[in-house]
């Protein structure tokens, strides 16, 4: 390696050739081709890695897999040598060669030492600043990951509680209907109750439905009313328990004209007992299972919307995240906001992080909650165009002044009091469409109508 390799790369601009000769000396001239792994992510950055020539990619693990953060493609740009400054520091990403290239290796100990005795200011303005932004990058990812944690957990445990509270009532009533089921069998064993007449009178019950009258409840509650009286005036004392569950399987005076005919003055009290305990039997176990179905399809949109155990990078189909976050919004959404998806035919699936598009929809359609204040009307609507995919968030709100538009994707800039909102801003959805997904994301705002368009390739070009 020549001084005149060097002289001609932006980096080493201002150094003299001794200090050159210097870097040459203790340096190692390293080739590498596509494929070859130069540093590794987590490792003691004990070298400082200049690029001559070629091209490197830099990989970021992620719970389950490795992606591209970054890629190194221009003479000069450089990695690692974090050891110069901070004594625990290792690489931030894993470096391998994406082509055949050239890189200069130095000892961290040596860049140090140099630096130290060439700039000894700026070495002291570097090593506060590598602190500060070591510091801060930590606070920011944790912010993110405890922002973006706090939206699913609240959502979550808020839309989880109600079917857990039905099936926990459903479950209790149950319980209690069991009990009246048993002694209503007791009873009528005890009054002689024949097995012709058992079996008549359970045939008489299967006519009925389970709950599943489609009368108005106004005539379920007249219909109960008339049951209760007919149901008095033939002496049965617990009329008033037993019409609600007869009232609401379709039971008529007819009905139970026909039901005294089976059962004699002993047995009818407890014959229509047992009837109604097995209606409500079966519509106690529709409840649970119903909110239990719930929980499950609560639980499984919670995984869409983690990603959890899956790949980082995937083909997707855009809406199914669109639709797991609203449920994880639920909460929030009320019933003052009505949603219309406008889901287009024919969108091909794209690649994508899933987990992280999913952030950027929830901390859109939660501004766009927000600026209704919770009531109007929200829109998402998807269609392809040659080449993307492009998804629309729309609210009916009274639309961002254009200063607040201007300013929407500037870091750390929000309209939003202290405490309120996700905390991720839209700083942070622009650099996840941006830079991870190479897409578009812009603002198209009035009064009454505020549009988020975000357009997102089909395939991630040169990542894989």
């Amino acid at each position: 390696m020549l001084i005149d390799d060097l002289r001609g790369i932006f980096l080493f601009e201002g150094l003299s050739d001794e200090q050159l000769r210097d870097l040459i000396a203790v340096g190692d001239e390293v080739r590498f081709e596509s494929g070859d792994v130069l540093f590794r992510e987590g490792e003691a950055a004990d070298f400082w890695w200049v690029l001559l020539s070629g091209r490197v990619e830099l990989l970021r693990r992620t719970r389950w897999e490795e992606s591209v953060a970054g890629v190194m493609d221009r003479p000069g740009i450089w990695a690692g040598g974090f050891r110069a400054w901070a004594d625990q520091a290792g690489y931030m990403a894993t470096g391998r060669g994406a082509g055949s290239g050239v890189m200069l290796r130095v000892p961290a100990g040596a860049l140090g030492k140099w630096a130290r005795t060439w700039f000894p200011f700026g070495v002291h303005l570097v090593e506060g600043f590598f602190q500060t932004v070591r510091n801060m990058e930590a606070l920011s990812r944790q912010r993110e990951a405890l922002a973006a944690l706090g939206t699913l957990a609240a959502g979550l445990a808020h839309e989880i509680n109600n079917p857990a509270s039905a099936a926990v009532r459903a479950a209790a009533a149950l319980e209690d209907t069991s009990d009246v089921l048993l002694s209503s069998l007791v009873r009528l064993a005890e009054g002689s109750l024949s097995s012709g007449q058992f079996i008549a009178i359970d045939a008489l019950r299967r006519e009925l439905g389970a709950g599943t009258s489609d009368a108005s409840p106004l005539a379920v509650a007249d219909r109960e009313e008339a049951l209760a009286d007919w149901l008095e005036s033939h002496g049965v004392a617990a009329a008033w328990d037993i019409a609600p569950a007869l009232a609401a399987a379709g039971a008529d005076l007819a009905w139970c004209e026909r039901a005294g005919q089976i059962l004699g003055g002993g047995t009818l009290e407890p014959g229509l007992e047992w009837v109604a305990s097995t209606l409500s039997a079966a519509v106690l176990l529709s409840e649970v299972k119903e909110a239990t179905d719930r929980v499950s399809g609560l639980v499984g949109a919670m995984k869409s919307y983690a990603q959890l155990d899956k790949a980082s990078l995937q083909i997707i189909d855009v809406t199914e995240g669109l639709d797991s976050t609203l449920m994880m919004l639920g909460q929030k959404l009320g019933d003052g906001v009505t949603v219309i998806r406008d889901y287009g035919s024919g969108v091909p699936q794209i690649e994508a992080h899933p987990a992280e598009l999913n952030q950027v929809w929830t901390n859109i359609i939660e501004n766009a909650i927000d600026a209704m204040d919770g009531t109007g009307t929200l829109r998402i609507a998807t269609r392809a165009s040659a080449g993307h995919v492009i998804i629309e968030i729309a609210d009916t709100g009274a639309g961002m002044p254009a200063e607040v538009q201007a300013r929407a994707f500037e870091a750390f800039y929000t309209t939003k009091d202290v405490g309120k909102g996700a905390g991720l801003g839209l700083d942070i959805s622009r650099r996840i469409i941006v830079e991870r997904h190479h897409g578009q994301i812009t603002i198209d705002s009035r009064p009454g109508e505020t549009v988020l368009r975000v357009e997102l390739p089909y395939r991630r070009e040169g990542h894989h």
